[in-house]
């Protein structure tokens, strides 16, 4: 099962989460980001990391040095260390997470590949919205 976070279960699933499980912060009232996480929460290893859904959670859930703010604005993952990324970066640390995605992660995550991959995810950022107003007015 994987670890879906609501703000009723966070601190329940943080004590019992390992020190080595990373954590996803992700907009859930988008239907674009929605569907993206759904196809990593199916895949091997998605058990290993803490899935929350920054548009419906408690504020608590987004842990230090995150607000709800920042966290819809962009894709988040903190680190089993507690250090956060978020853009790109997120993007290839989630790639590693998961068994089936790993190569892609290990590939795009060089410095090089971030500079180039993190202007196409600001790019989606600005498109994003259009997609988000669709989906919420069905």
């Amino acid at each position: 099962m994987n670890r879906i976070l609501t703000c009723f279960l966070y601190d329940q699933i943080m004590q019992e989460q390992s020190s080595t499980s990373p954590t996803v912060y992700y907009d859930g009232g988008c239907p674009v980001c929605t569907r993206e996480i759904g196809l990593y929460q199916r895949q091997d290893g998605a058990d290993q990391v803490c899935w929350v859904d920054v548009a419906h959670c408690a504020p608590e859930a987004l842990g230090p040095g995150l607000n709800r703010e920042a966290a819809m604005a962009r894709l988040h993952m903190r680190r089993p260390d507690g250090t956060l990324a978020s853009g790109a970066e997120a993007f290839t640390l989630l790639w590693r997470s998961l068994p089936r995605w790993a190569w892609l992660g290990r590939l795009l995550g060089s410095r090089l590949a971030l500079a180039l991959l993190e202007p196409a995810y600001r790019l989606f950022l600005v498109m994003r919205p259009l997609w988000r107003g669709r989906g919420s007015k069905r």
